[in-house]
């Protein structure tokens, strides 16, 4: 496999109509050793290596979970490669956000009636069970947001506003997704401070980190960065970005949307000054995610949002007082059913293991590097050997829209584009590309389908 630059013709997509009913909701172990083939997989000396890996989820108990996996696409069972752009959700995560709207909703805080006590226990059960899952020091430094761009753009507004000055130094990587690019750019541009970017090596193959701890030791005021890019399958070595960067008394912001739920992450470990992640990249629900930042930052900072809930005390005629993290920054009707949601996520990650998600997945994407060789004129961006679920590549002489719509009518979902990754793309050489990312549902048979299908795609389009 190499680099190239795709180019072809571009086709309209299609859509597949989906729909489910939940299903019951078992919540025994997932340690049971069961395993998924093709009865047509080929490449057994390929998936040798992987073997002791895949042994160690019960893929059909883990398979039961997801009601989407009941549906079919032309004749075809639904192969879901999409995750790094949202993961499906296990049935007991939907039949736990039914019980609460049936039994459970109201407003949360300050309500002295059943179902707002009931609300505002399963709120901040979620907050407790968001701390646990990333090692917080204390529950008061997770904040509540509608996810990963917002909890970017909640520390630009807030610390940035405050701390970034005309001449500072925004460090950023050249990996960075835009949610994570813009905010900072658009900061730089209004208060006249400098961005400069750590690069990435050939091909996306990794990190730049004699870069990286040359830029760092020059002392820039902030330093944001991705734990693990959504385009080139690799990990970003954070605790140690993170300790380069203390050093030099730079604060870190972490990027944990592709890491947070797929694999362990603790943030005391990582030594991060903030981190936000989403719950819906993790078998929860869309419309919540979390900032998380050290309480002593979190104290120092203004609010953001104006309104109900964040205010201790507001007057006419003299400025308002604000209370603590985190309610200071969740003003307004939080995501209240949300978040009891990815409460139920996290219980589920947590039974299966957030170890043995990762080794999984990653197990996936390594058998579909070995396979994907078998495809003419395929290119794979990132390192030959992935670290992460994701596998982001290009056909010679065939657009990455009219991969994605001939694998749709197959039954495959992938990703399309450039992945909010313009500039990444672009120094890659490749404007657009297809996506296929795995997850702890996904089995090897769905490498097999997706070698398939991409092999049919080069045959069909030249």
């Amino acid at each position: 496999m190499r680099i190239g630059t795709p180019s072809g013709r571009r086709r309209s997509s299609g859509a597949a109509q989906l729909a489910s009913p939940p299903v019951a909701l078992p919540t025994n172990a997932f340690f049971d050793g069961g395993l998924l083939f093709s009865s047509r997989m080929t490449g057994i000396g390929e998936i040798s290596r992987y073997i002791q890996t895949f042994m160690t989820l019960n893929l059909p108990l883990i398979r039961e979970q997801f009601p989407f996996l009941r549906e079919t696409v032309n004749g075809h069972p639904l192969i879901y490669l999409d995750n790094a752009a949202s993961s499906q959700k296990p049935s007991r995560v939907i039949g736990r956000m039914s019980r609460f709207l049936e039994s459970e909703y109201a407003n949360v805080h300050r309500g002295i009636h059943l179902l707002s006590e009931r609300a505002t226990a399963a709120y901040e059960q979620a907050r407790t069970k968001v701390a646990g899952l990333l090692n917080a020091n204390r529950e008061e430094e997770v904040i509540f947001t509608r996810g990963t761009t917002e909890a970017v753009n909640l520390v630009v507004n807030t610390w940035g506003r405050e701390n970034i000055k005309a001449g500072d130094t925004i460090l950023l990587t050249e990996m960075e997704h835009h949610s994570v690019l813009l905010p900072w750019l658009q900061l730089a541009r209004e208060t006249g401070a400098r961005v400069e970017f750590v690069p990435v090596l050939e091909n996306g193959a990794a990190l730049d980190l004699d870069a990286a701890k040359r830029l760092l030791a020059a002392g820039p005021k902030l330093f944001a960065f991705v734990h693990v890019p959504n385009t080139l399958g690799l990990e970003n070595p954070a605790g140690e970005l993170c300790r380069w960067a203390a050093a030099s008394g730079t604060t870190t912001f972490v990027d944990g949307a592709q890491s947070v739920g797929h694999q362990p992450v603790d943030v005391q470990k990582l030594g991060c000054d903030f981190l936000a992640c989403s719950a819906h990249k993790m078998c929860g629900p869309s419309a919540i995610g979390a900032l998380w930042g050290r309480h002593e930052l979190l104290s120092a900072m203004p609010p953001w949002q104006y309104g109900g809930e964040m205010v201790d005390r507001a007057f006419y005629d003299k400025p308002a007082t604000f209370r603590e993290p985190p309610a200071r920054f969740e003003a307004g009707t939080p995501p209240i059913l949300e978040a009891a949601g990815w409460a139920e996520a996290i219980d589920f990650l947590n039974a299966v293991g957030l170890e043995a998600i990762r080794s999984h997945s990653v197990a996936l994407a390594n058998l579909a590097m070995d396979r994907l060789r078998s495809v003419e004129g395929l290119h794979v961006f990132g390192p030959a050997e992935r670290q992460s679920g994701i596998v982001a590549f290009s056909i010679e002489g065939v657009h990455a829209h009219d991969v994605a719509f001939f694998a749709n009518e197959r039954g495959v979902a992938l990703r399309a584009g450039h992945h909010c990754a313009q500039p990444l793309m672009r120094k890659l050489g490749s404007l657009s590309s297809s996506r296929a990312s795995f997850y702890l549902y996904n089995q090897p048979s769905d490498v097999d389908a997706l070698v398939g299908v991409l092999s049919e795609a080069v045959a069909f389009f030249r």
